[in-house]
């Protein structure tokens, strides 16, 4: 007898499965009553999780009352996919992670107005703080739940129904896990994100635990060399947390290069290495500065007196909003919304 909802089961998860390939999945069933799991976590591949039996299967523990979890595995790693649970999510934030390279390779509908993204940052696996990390610029920059930041945190597999009693239609029915969107491959801007999430982890803990949107950079040794590569994720980073690229369409780099310049040397960086920063990460340099080291070295002179960016100059009217306060059924690591 043809199964029509089986075949589009089964459909919505080869979509959602050739958009974030991996070599094994870990599937998990949670009670929505009970919040127990199923006895079990299941490894599968992909051909594995396509198979009709093994479809069949989750499909009846669903009308059991199980919600179906799942996320690429590694392992005590994260496998390159980063979960954005945009609960409440504004209507343009997916325009707004794309127009800043963050584009996801899989959008999911798990109920009308609430949304899932991944975001495939890297092709291997990830040490689980820089995952982490990644996962709350993430959620912070786009209005994500941040109680979902966890580098093993599981998103919902397309073609089931969400259990959870809040989600339920007017009708009384739960609502269907849908795809969106898909788009396979790293988002464009993957590269940054890791160099950000790398600069942000070598932060000392009084740093890293301090709770503010522009932390500053620790000390570093007088006679230390900064390479290209850091010097240029320090700069970027510094952009991130004043929002610069949010806030102006065409930003005044001089003065960017001061605020940056004042920030790293309250933090005892030696006017040098300073220079080094901006040489190196101040976008497009030397622009049209005919005498370009001439130029570091006002820019460095003129920064101590400048006040950098305080609190103030984090907030930015263009930003997505922040996350509502969790509610009572805000998901943990057992699983998404």
């Amino acid at each position: 007898m043809f199964d029509h909802g089986l075949v589009l089961t089964s459909q919505a998860i080869g979509r959602q499965l050739a958009a974030m390939p991996h070599e094994l999945y870990l599937v998990r069933l949670i009670h929505h009553l009970t919040k127990r799991p199923f006895p079990g976590e299941r490894l599968w591949t992909a051909d594995q999780l396509r198979n009709l039996a093994t479809i069949r299967f989750l499909r009846a523990r669903n009308r059991e009352g199980c919600d179906v979890y799942v996320q690429p595995y590694s392992q005590d790693h994260n496998a390159g996919y980063i979960l954005v649970d945009l609960d409440r999510a504004e209507p343009t934030v997916l325009s707004a992670m794309a127009a800043q390279g963050h584009e996801p390779c899989v959008v999911l509908q798990t109920s009308p107005g609430h949304l899932q993204a991944w975001v495939h940052v890297s092709s291997t696996p990830l040490p689980p703080d820089i995952a982490t990390a990644i996962g709350k610029h993430l959620a912070r920059t786009y209005g994500g739940d941040r109680a979902s930041t966890d580098w093993r945190h599981l998103g919902r597999l397309a073609g089931f129904t969400n259990q959870k009693p809040q989600r339920r239609t007017r009708d009384g029915y739960p609502p269907w896990v849908k795809v969106v969107c898909t788009r396979p491959g790293l988002t464009r801007c993957a590269a940054d994100l890791l160099r950000s999430a790398e600069v942000t982890q070598s932060l000392p803990s009084t740093y890293a635990g301090a709770g503010h949107d522009c932390t500053p950079y620790p000390q570093m040794p007088q006679s230390t060399l900064i390479p290209a590569t850091r010097a240029a994720a320090i700069y970027r980073t510094w952009m991130q947390r004043w929002h610069i690229a949010e806030r102006f369409v065409t930003p005044d780099w001089s003065i960017v290069d001061l605020w940056v310049a004042r920030a790293l040397l309250a933090q005892a960086m030696s006017p040098d290495q300073v220079q080094t920063v901006l040489r190196l990460g101040s976008p497009h340099f030397p622009r049209r500065h005919t005498n370009p080291e001439d130029y570091l070295r006002r820019t460095v002179a003129r920064a101590s007196p400048f006040p950098a960016p305080g609190r103030g100059m984090c907030a930015t009217p263009h930003r997505a909003p922040a996350a509502a306060p969790p509610a009572s059924d805000c998901s943990n690591s057992i699983g998404g919304r």
